[in-house]
């Protein structure tokens, strides 16, 4: 497929990539890298695809909406669809036969880290569905990542914004042992790989949804389009649809503006440390000397594994990867080990919590904060980083001045912000039913302490979106 992908565009200026591909360059190159397209997969196990539904045609649905996204493996979607345009991060273009075959693709490329690339492929994007079939039809992951497919993300309004028909298409993998599916711990896609190829073979569902007409309301607004889709296409997978995002790789939450893990790193650490024989009281004294040592800022306040493990005076045999937990760096903030623990293990109330948390992050002692010294310290009693805290700022600050007891007052008193520490930031025996939500490997389910509700969507117990 490599060399043939790159023939395709072959000679071609900038301006002539710039349109779809016509004329013999089409009807040869295409048929032929399809042919070794599902070539590929049939050597990877997939010897036959079971097709539900009839696939729209290009003026019936100018873009197909895939979900769930659980694996690399889902591409063979692509095979069901005549290598349906896609849209892709620009940084696969650098990657061995894939860069050749987005190429070959005329794929909309963006970069997540680039703001004005973002604008330009929604344009791109826009302009090829409302093309009136000029561009070939599109197939997107609304997702826009991998899950483990037991539930699905919160979709994302790009596939919604020109306010097209689409076609829903669900994916299957009804499989005895499921091995295509990995998720952000657990099995790695590595060994995901190996285990699907040493199937005799693996099975594959696609199922075509009616088309669906968006309303003058949905045209109006993507997100409330993209909200029904998840819905529609959750409900016909019986899984939940669920308000997670991924960030940094793992799911998270939002509530006003501040990012809330699926999974308390606070929490899963009092768990670590309690099933490995730590009791309250070595918790306590722990993070006593935690205390200490952020407040006295001597050393520092970045820790590393077995600094860590000594400050909880664990054993050799006693092998828990706490600062993992926080960070893919090496070294943790201790701040935030010591703050996030402290909340939901009970050792202090909130007032005297937020007391040192003010004291730890007022760097200058001038007695208030700055913006980014509150997203510091939110990040510090959350457990994770925190890339918008604008809003709580503009809320909790008066006259320019984000004060102690006005960020208390505001964090107690306002609605959104009270269930904050209402609920997530409770000690653990109050908010058990927040540590339980999980996402598992590549077998696992969400589950343990989260409710349906009627539309499909999960919830906590005690709601916090």
């Amino acid at each position: 497929m490599w060399p043939l992908a790159r023939l395709r565009l072959a000679g071609l200026s900038e301006e002539e990539r710039s349109r779809p591909v016509k004329g013999w360059r089409c009807w040869l190159y295409h048929p032929i890298v399809l042919g070794l397209s599902r070539a590929v997969f049939f050597s990877l196990g997939f010897p036959w695809v079971k097709v539900k539904g009839r696939r729209a045609d290009l003026k019936e649905a100018p873009v197909l909406v895939v979900a769930p996204h659980s694996s690399f493996l889902d591409m063979l979607v692509l095979c069901e669809t005549q290598l349906a345009t896609v849209v892709s991060r620009s940084e696969n273009t650098s990657l061995p036969v894939i860069g050749a075959l987005l190429e070959f693709n005329q794929s909309v490329l963006v970069s997540r880290k680039d703001p004005e690339s973002r604008k330009k492929a929604v344009t791109q994007l826009t302009e090829r569905l409302t093309s009136d079939g000029y561009w070939p039809q599109m197939l997107m992951f609304p997702e826009g990542t991998t899950t483990n497919g037991s539930a699905l993300i919160k979709f994302k309004p790009g596939a919604f914004l020109a306010g097209v028909p689409v076609q829903p298409v669900l994916l299957r993998y009804p499989n005895k042992l499921d091995t295509v599916r990995w998720s952000y711990k657990g099995t790695t896609w590595i060994e995901a790989l190996w285990h699907t190829t040493s199937q005799f073979y693996t099975n594959m569902t696609i199922e075509f949804l009616p088309v669906y007409t968006p309303s003058q309301e949905e045209k109006k607004d993507p997100n409330l389009y993209a909200d029904n889709i998840q819905k529609l296409m959750a409900k016909a997978l019986g899984i939940p649809a669920t308000d997670y995002v991924m960030e940094g790789g793992v799911p998270v939450s939002k509530l006003g503006g501040l990012t809330l893990p699926l999974e308390s790193p606070a929490r899963e650490t009092l768990s670590l440390l309690h099933k490995h024989g730590l009791g309250a009281q070595e918790v306590g004294a722990a993070l006593e000397r935690m205390s200490d040592r952020c407040k006295t800022g001597a050393q520092g306040t970045k820790v590393g594994a077995e600094e860590l493990a000594s400050i909880f005076e664990l054993k050799d045999e006693q092998n828990i990867d706490i600062c993992g937990l926080y960070s893919k760096n090496e070294a943790v903030d201790l701040r935030q080990v010591y703050l996030s623990v402290a909340a939901v293990s009970g050792s202090l109330s909130f007032r005297s919590l937020l007391h040192t948390a003010f004291t730890l992050f007022d760097r200058d002692g001038k007695g208030s904060l700055s913006a980014e010294e509150l997203s510091d310290l939110m990040g510090a009693l959350l457990g994770i980083h925190q890339n918008n805290t604008s809003q709580l700022y503009t809320q909790a600050s008066s006259q320019g001045q984000l004060t102690e007891e006005h960020l208390l007052q505001t964090l107690t008193t306002h609605p959104t912000y009270q269930r904050l520490v209402n609920e997530y930031l409770q000690p653990e025996e109050a908010g058990s039913h927040l540590a339980n939500g999980k996402v598992g490997n590549n077998n696992g389910h969400m589950h343990n302490g989260n409710v349906h509700n009627g539309n499909g969507s999960v919830h906590y117990n005690k709601k916090f979106e």
